[in-house]
């Protein structure tokens, strides 16, 4: 357990050199006073370790930068951040939001693995416990009341690429589908062969599914990216993130000349620290140039999106972490940005179920991924972009192509 404590706030707010200038520090965005309510809690769940350690680095970064930003305040109520460690599995998520819900949290927030979603519905349920997820959501997670997400629902990625593929990819393609074996690769492939078309004959056999390691190794995947290419693909749609995707790039790239096609994917693919784990495959440094293979993902988020409110916080991102704001920190920022106005809407005396009832009225956010608003089974209705993989200036980055989907 932990907590943002004071020290942790200037040191963001010194990054951002805006210690004296924070928005919600005792006035409105209009300059007019704002009543300090009671204090409250809200808790967080994130992995402290293992392969979800990046993730949930970046939902906390996500989160703690709107608190700082904000005057530490949610609806005008000064906040104490209470963490705890999610774990891999269920049972050690039941575990860390039993420990929160012990301690009067307000609302919970966070939790990056699905599984742990799934494991920890009943309890958030009973509990009448607002939870504002903000990473993925598997699709059988329906009819809930008081869990909302702030990221997507698991086939969407799949659906929205699908979709877009079905109309470029030309006759007599060849898309070979690679995953792990497991829940929730099973939700990001079922929405691609439905985007795609579940009988297109351009979809070169069955899936190939993979080892689900959390930890693979340096050969985890030969075997599997051997039989995959066998097919003879012209198109790879894959599903990897962290360590995995970190794995799955190297190891494929290995297979040059044999492969040299496109690689599409979800974002999840090269978001966070991947690229620059594989700049080493992806770049000819003597020529500084691109190497055959282009890498094209979808996601909800881009950090190079132009609009003023990722410009705000893509700029803050940077200048407190140094490093590009991923779609993990995006949606749990926009997590504090929903509990700011839910909890703003309740009043000066917020129950969890005020907090719930309100967050359905919160109406459009000013998203830096663009304006998005909850729909009835609680998942954004949002748009989804089309980025590839190049360089921007130095930096080997995720670059926006353009609007493919509106889901949701």
């Amino acid at each position: 357990m932990s907590q943002m404590n004071r020290r942790r706030a200037l040191q963001l707010l010194a990054a951002l050199g805006t210690t004296g200038l924070v928005a919600g520090c005792g006035t409105d965005d209009e300059g007019e006073p704002v009543a300090t309510g009671s204090p409250i809690k809200i808790g967080l769940v994130a992995p402290e370790s293992g392969s979800g350690k990046t993730i949930g680095e970046d939902i906390v970064n996500g989160f703690e930068l709107y608190l700082a930003t904000h005057g530490q305040r949610l609806g005008g109520h000064p906040v104490t951040l209470v963490k705890a460690d999610e774990g891999d599995s269920a049972k050690t998520g039941q575990d860390a939001v039993n420990d929160l819900l012990k301690q009067g949290v307000l609302a919970l927030t966070g939790v990056v693995n699905p599984t742990v979603m799934s494991g920890i519905r009943d309890i958030v349920e009973k509990a009448r416990v607002p939870l504002i997820g903000s990473n993925a959501s598997p699709v059988s997670l329906q009819s809930v009341v008081y869990i909302w997400r702030t990221s997507y629902v698991l086939d969407e990625p799949g659906r929205a690429l699908g979709a877009y593929l079905k109309q470029r990819l030309p006759s007599g393609s060849r898309v070979l589908i690679i995953a792990p074996e497991g829940g929730a690769s099973l939700d990001v492939v079922q929405g691609f062969r439905q985007g795609f078309g579940v009988d297109d004959p351009r979809i070169a056999g069955e899936p190939v599914w993979t080892n689900p390691t959390a930890n693979p190794g340096e050969s985890t995947y030969a075997y599997d990216i051997r039989q995959a290419l066998n097919r003879k693909p012209t198109a790879i749609f894959c599903h990897f993130s962290g360590t995995a995707a970190i794995q799955f790039i190297k190891q494929l790239r290995r297979h040059r000349p044999a492969y040299t096609g496109p690689i599409y994917a979800p974002g999840f693919l090269t978001e966070g620290s991947v690229l620059n784990e594989v700049r080493g495959v992806l770049v000819n440094d003597k020529e500084d140039r691109l190497l055959p293979g282009p890498i094209q993902t979808v996601s909800n988020y881009s950090a190079d999106l132009n609009n003023n409110a990722n410009r705000i916080f893509a700029s803050a991102y940077r200048k407190t972490f140094n490093v590009s704001p991923s779609t993990y920190a995006m949606a749990s920022y926009d997590a504090a940005q929903v509990l700011d106005g839910a909890i703003r809407i309740a009043g000066a005396n917020p129950t969890p179920q005020q907090v719930n009832l309100a967050l359905g009225k919160v109406g459009q956010i000013d998203s830096p991924r663009g304006v998005w608003q909850f729909n009835q089974p609680r998942t954004p209705q949002q748009r989804w972009y089309l980025r590839t993989v190049q360089f921007d200036g130095r930096l080997l980055s995720n670059v926006m192509l353009n609007e493919i989907a509106t889901l949701g």
